[in-house]
């Protein structure tokens, strides 16, 4: 900020208070200006708002606009390909590979541009469980930002920690720095690209919080199975008896709000590892979407848009009296808060519960209206469904989506973020299951009684009466019926839930074209899985649904 204009600005004074030994000059970012070392939440409220970054909200929140990306930009990450890893990784749509040299020639053009600049550090941790706890440094161009970092990871404890934090991987948030395709060979001038040797990624013009989150996301992926952890695109909380359960799914599935039960406490909302220790929450905050987010329905994360040190992005706010429309989607449908996760008051204050799952739980949003609210799948149709990953995407999660759901099939429910081939995450998964005795459900949180704009989203409080039902064995003695097309077993009845929508064939009005519909998903099913079964057993493939013309 103050390249050409010398002045100081709030926390001036404090900048290297908290700073650590192991200096930027380790990472190539010399000649800078002014580094602010892992400012608290009060001093990077101040810095964001006197920089123009933020404003602070009616009962305050710090909201902010990201520009033109309101979600990630999820075809322009790369991994460079380099010895150490390209045999472990699986390349494709979801790792694209990147050349060294390139990798190293955009570095030192970034390192040439941060020159003379003011950059904010947060040096933090991925990981709560201390045996597999990774040190990180996130280093930013903005304030809010580096709080955003603060707030999604695990806090340092004291100025000694500071002094002597060493990162294993670094994320540098370059935002204004414009990528060149010519230049770079990227797709266009945004990027997200992770050098695994160099434990560095870069992220280029893109200043959505979410790709600094899923960016050690990714990293924890690659690193952990090598460990013998399992990292896990899920929520999970524990009941009064010590049973854990997990929530696997995309954005807009559900994850984060039903994973946020009063009566369960909360592990994390997102992103966990499964150890022999148990389970464990990789940050230390959560990032929920937030439109048309219900005080009635979702009280907690709803309070949480109303509070101070939750970052809010792109909600829209009334300028003179600074209050929130959370219904407003003018920026975005994909509007978030990022907030520590103790602002749960049922959280877990370690973080971490050293037992292991009872349930786990694959979250879909079916937008065609023909999948079941819930069934009960053996341990090879868990890896079935866990490689297959589908749902409909929501609009505004990722770039380019338009206003309907669009089918998708997502590895693992996190395709994106898998760096292995997902039959390797899937087999650790049953392996785990079969190990500790745990059952495997597939939940369905999109339409019944017809598809997007026909029928209806199933209610969250049937939702809710089923996963209760699940979670307290409930569904253990009820009548189950064998589905027709995927042969997983259905119940027949559940305390709180009617029947017209366990059986979602009877709250369509025209039955041959629920079959249609359902033949029609199945088909894709079968489709997407062609692209796994080179690194699947045979008899995995072999549980994918038949088709009606195979009955």
């Amino acid at each position: 900020m103050s390249k050409y204009l010398e002045f100081d600005t709030p926390a001036t004074k404090q900048a290297g208070e908290l700073k650590s030994d192991f200096g930027l000059s380790n990472h190539g970012l010399v000649h800078l200006d002014r580094v602010f070392w892992n400012l608290p939440t009060s001093a990077l409220y101040e810095e964001a708002v006197f920089r123009n970054e933020a404003k602070v909200a009616h009962g305050g929140a710090l909201v902010v606009n990201t520009g033109k990306w309101t979600a990630r930009a999820a075809q322009d990450k790369f991994v460079v390909r380099e010895p150490s890893s390209e045999d472990r990784i699986w390349w494709g749509v979801y790792n694209r590979p990147y050349n060294t040299e390139k990798f190293n020639n955009l570095l030192t053009r970034v390192q040439a541009f941060l020159q003379d600049e003011e950059l904010f550090v947060q040096d933090c941790y991925a990981g709560a469980d201390p045996d597999y706890r990774m040190p990180i440094r996130i280093i930013t161009e903005k304030a809010w930002q580096s709080l955003f970092a603060r707030n999604m990871f695990l806090k340092i404890a004291n100025k000694d920690e500071a002094k002597n934090h060493v990162p294993e991987f670094t994320v540098l948030a370059a935002t204004s720095f414009h990528l060149d395709p010519r230049v770079d060979g990227t797709r266009t001038d945004t990027g997200i690209i992770i050098d695994f040797s160099q434990r560095l990624a870069i992220i280029c013009n893109t200043l959505y919080g979410g790709e600094i989150k899923k960016t050690i996301f990714t990293v924890m992926n690659y690193l952990l199975p090598l460990k013998d952890v399992l990292p896990m695109h899920c929520s999970a909380n524990v009941g009064p008896d010590g049973d854990v359960a997990l929530f696997f799914g995309l954005s807009g599935t559900g994850k984060t709000t039903l994973s946020a039960d009063p009566r369960r406490r909360l592990i994390g909302d997102d992103e966990h590892g499964w150890s022999d220790n148990g389970v464990f929450n990789f940050e230390g905050g959560c990032y929920a979407k937030v439109i048309r987010l219900s005080a009635e329905h979702e009280p907690q994360i709803y309070a949480c848009t109303r509070r101070f040190g939750t970052i809010l992005e792109n909600v829209r706010m009334d300028p003179t009296s600074r209050r929130l429309d959370l219904d407003d989607d003018k920026l975005t449908e994909n509007t978030r808060a990022a907030y520590p996760l103790e602002f749960i008051p049922n959280v877990m204050d370690e973080k971490m519960a050293r037992s292991h799952p009872k349930n786990v739980i694959l979250l879909t949003c079916d937008a065609q209206g023909v999948l079941p609210p819930i069934a009960r799948l053996t341990p090879d149709q868990a890896v079935y469904h866990f490689i297959s990953g589908y749902t409909s995407k929501i609009a505004g999660t990722e770039i380019g989506l338009g206003i309907e759901p669009e089918i998708t099939f997502s590895a693992c429910f996190g395709g994106p973020f898998m760096v292995h081939h997902p039959f390797e995450y899937a087999n650790m998964l049953k392996q785990k299951m079969l190990r500790h005795g745990a059952q495997c459900w597939l939940v369905n949180t999109g339409w019944v009684g017809g598809g997007f704009n026909v029928g209806k989203r199933i209610s969250i409080r049937h939702t809710r009466n089923l996963l209760n039902a699940a979670l307290e064995g409930k569904l253990d003695h009820v009548p189950y019926r064998k589905d027709r097309l995927f042969g997983f077993d259905v119940p027949l009845e559940c305390p709180g839930v009617p029947e017209d929508v366990l059986d979602p064939s009877t709250s369509w009005g025209n039955k041959d074209e629920y079959w249609r519909r359902y033949d029609a998903l199945a088909a894709r099913y079968v489709d997407n899985f062609k692209l796994f079964e080179s690194g699947c057993p045979p008899e995995i493939a072999a549980l994918g649904p038949k088709r009606l013309s195979q009955l």
